[in-house]
């Protein structure tokens, strides 16, 4: 058996938090814990390089503990090129890698993911408008890419689904991890043009979803919305959504007074035991 904690969207300079001291803290959680694998799906900081530095840094403090991030959007905002992000850049860094956990017969695949616009389709808007509104007020219109965001999910799909694939082949129960939402029930959805059916475009996709349901994928981490929904099964797949979220004045989406407490509420183990045990 093997203790994964899992969480997402700690958003640590937003957050205003000390990094160091956070990093002994939660290092020092995940040995009291007998945590094997640590999962952050996305959302560190607005600068990819502190966050792989903090992933970096946290891997040499826990040795014991196989720790593995992914980017979300705030991450690729500054510091990181679209064609360096598909890059294999450092171990913790699981976009497009996957990671076979010792002893059972579990693979966890990573990938950032993205979004297609279909969770607005009810809106029947072309794709000059989303892309327009993203420019005027989304921080992704910061995030340089040589192709459309349709096209960038079908890239990853095809990448995601040929992991799938391999996993199947290799007799692997698959943990897939990914930023962007992957299930349009996480949604709140109306036929206007109010913001959040713009908002929900950036969201993720119908397609990711789908996909997972069509390999039978066990559990999904997700984050990049800052909900706190319990843990809910959709066609066969048990999906996560631990972020943490923002601690701020103007938004200030915590349950608890602090980031620590907030982490730790937000944090949660699974244990993944193979077929046999």
């Amino acid at each position: 058996m093997v203790n994964v904690a899992m969480v997402s969207d700690i958003h640590l300079d937003i957050n205003k938090v000390n990094v160091e001291q956070t990093l002994k803290q939660q290092s020092n959680w995940l040995k009291e814990n007998q945590i094997g694998v640590y999962l952050i799906a996305g959302d560190l900081f607005n600068h990819f390089k502190r966050s792989l530095s903090f992933a970096e840094k946290l891997q040499k403090m826990t040795p014991h503990t196989v720790v593995r991030f992914i980017a979300g959007n705030h991450d690729m905002v500054n510091d990181i090129s679209y064609e360096d992000l598909q890059k294999p850049l450092a171990t913790t860094y699981l976009h497009r890698q996957y990671l076979d956990v010792m002893g059972t017969d579990w693979r966890i695949i990573g990938n950032n993911g993205w979004y297609d616009y279909t969770f607005s389709a009810v809106m029947h808007r072309p794709e000059a408008d989303f892309l327009h509104w993203k420019r005027a007020y989304w921080i992704d219109g910061a995030i340089k890419q040589p192709i459309s965001d349709p096209e960038r999910m079908t890239e990853e799909l095809r990448v995601i689904e040929e992991q799938l694939q391999q996993a199947q082949q290799a007799h692997k129960r698959v943990l897939f991890m990914t930023h962007f939402v992957p299930r349009i029930e996480y949604l709140r959805i109306t036929s206007d043009d109010r913001f959040w059916n713009m908002a929900n475009a950036m969201l993720g996709s119908v397609r990711t979803g789908n996909l997972l349901a069509k390999y039978h994928v066990k559990y999904v981490l997700f984050g990049h919305m800052h909900i706190h929904p319990m843990p809910r099964e959709l066609e066969g797949t048990v999906y996560f959504n631990q972020s943490v979220g923002y601690g701020t004045a103007r938004r200030h989406e915590w349950l608890t007074s602090n980031f620590r407490s907030e982490w730790l509420k937000r944090v949660r183990i699974i244990n993944l035991t193979d077929k046999n045990e």
